[in-house]
């Protein structure tokens, strides 16, 4: 196979060639939905279809109704095509596998309720741990529409935070029995799992891209439960065994703490000595040092009352009071100041408005003239040439405005 293109159509166009010929074949959308590999350049193929001639270039073509890879089947070239393109996303990093959880107490199954899977799992969690939660969610472990089922099972356990654990599995099986696990829907759901995954699909040499993606791999369902079940009698046995180890280091270290205690009560009786000589020398000093203090605060008030005599007779009252006798004058001053000056602008202001009335084009206006403006450009006329006989004026006057129509122009000779 050569010359592969795949327009946005989803129809395949590829050249079929051997040693000596060569042809083009297509493969339509329809019938490449039902490949389970996907198709390269220099894929060694069988294909089987039906000649046909493509009528736009005269050529002849094969239309494939199936195609399988040489010496390989179909889905071992699907398993090795998938398994790498998910390996460099990273999805089957060991940095990615999570260690499972020591003392579980809940475990979730995602497998079929049929067969003898779900009896030994079950068998084996309960021997080991009977106090141990399970929560099983059923789910269709082949067939069309099994991946989906397993992938929505594997998140809803997962987002629900009801267990610590789960185990994804089921009995053993062909390639074609186990696909359902190499599904990419299945691998992805159980890579974004927030809780570890344990995978335990078929026999101990059956292999899936599950066990890739999973925390953990077990050979068999069984030992899949042995490995998140602890046994519980080891467990009490432990505990029972720590708590008499414990009980003994600590009666060890009680009696240690007596001894210790019974040297510090000899050494205490010494000490209590010493404390109560200490103590009456700090009595003493405490007496010496409250007479140091006070002969300070009474040297210190002899000094205050000097002080506060020499303010006394510096005070600046009377200062203050002559102040205040004098600030009444200074404000009507002000006062007087400020309304004379107001008078004199107000005056000006006056003088200025009736020169402004006396230059208003209003005023004029009023005297009885009026002003002609062109329609509609609003213009003034200044002259009788600037006007035709038969335009419409505007004659403005001090109250309104005039519609006038030239019926006449007649020009002053002494102009």
């Amino acid at each position: 196979m050569s010359n592969l293109r795949a327009p946005a159509s989803g129809h395949l166009y590829c050249t079929l060639k051997d040693e000596s010929s060569q042809i083009r074949a297509v493969l339509f959308r329809t019938t490449g939905t039902r490949l389970r590999f996907a198709l390269e350049d220099g894929l060694h193929v069988v294909a089987r279809g039906r000649v046909t001639v493509y009528e736009p270039r005269g050529e002849y073509q094969i239309i494939l109704d199936y195609v399988e890879p040489k010496g390989r089947g179909a889905l071992q070239v699907a398993f090795e095509q998938l398994r790498t393109r998910l390996a460099e996303e990273g999805l089957f990093d060991e940095e990615r596998k999570r260690p499972l959880p020591e003392l579980p107490r809940t475990v979730g199954l995602v497998t079929s309720l049929s067969g003898a899977v779900i009896r030994d799992m079950l068998t084996v969690l309960h021997r080991r741990c009977p106090t141990l939660h399970i929560i099983i969610v059923p789910v269709q472990v082949q067939g069309e529409g099994s991946a989906e089922q397993i992938a929505a099972a594997i998140q809803l356990l997962s987002e629900s935070g009801w267990v610590e654990v789960m185990i994804v599995g089921r009995g053993g099986g062909s390639l074609e029995d186990l696909w359902s696990f190499n599904e990419e829907v299945v691998v992805r759901a159980i890579a974004a799992s927030r809780v570890p995954v344990v995978s335990a699909v078929g026999h101990e040499t059956d292999v899936t891209l599950a066990d890739f993606a999973a925390d953990l791999r077990a050979p068999t369902p069984s030992a899949a439960a042995e490995a998140v079940a602890p046994v519980l009698a080891q467990i009490v046995s432990r505990l029972a065994e720590l708590s008499a180890r414990l009980q003994q280091v600590i009666g060890r270290r009680m009696e240690e703490e007596r001894q210790r205690l019974r040297l510090s009560t000899h050494r205490i009786a010494a000490v209590r000595v010493r404390v109560q000589e200490e103590m009456q020398r700090v009595d003493a000093t405490v007496f010496e040092m409250t007479a140091a203090v006070r002969l300070v605060l009474q040297a210190g008030q002899s000094r205050l009352v000097r002080a506060e005599q020499g303010l006394m007779s510096g005070s600046p009252d009377s200062r203050v009071r002559h102040g205040l006798a004098v600030v009444p004058q200074l404000v009507a001053r002000l006062h007087h100041g400020v309304r004379g000056g107001m008078l004199s602008r107000v005056q000006r202001i006056e003088s200025c408005l009736a020169h402004l009335h006396a230059l208003s084009p209003l005023a004029t206006l009023r005297r009885g003239y009026s002003v002609l403006q062109r329609i509609p450009t609003g213009l003034v006329v200044r002259a009788v040439d600037e006007v035709r006989v038969g335009e419409d004026l505007q004659a403005r006057l001090v109250d309104g405005r005039l519609l006038c129509a030239v019926k006449a122009v007649i020009r002053d000779a002494s102009v």
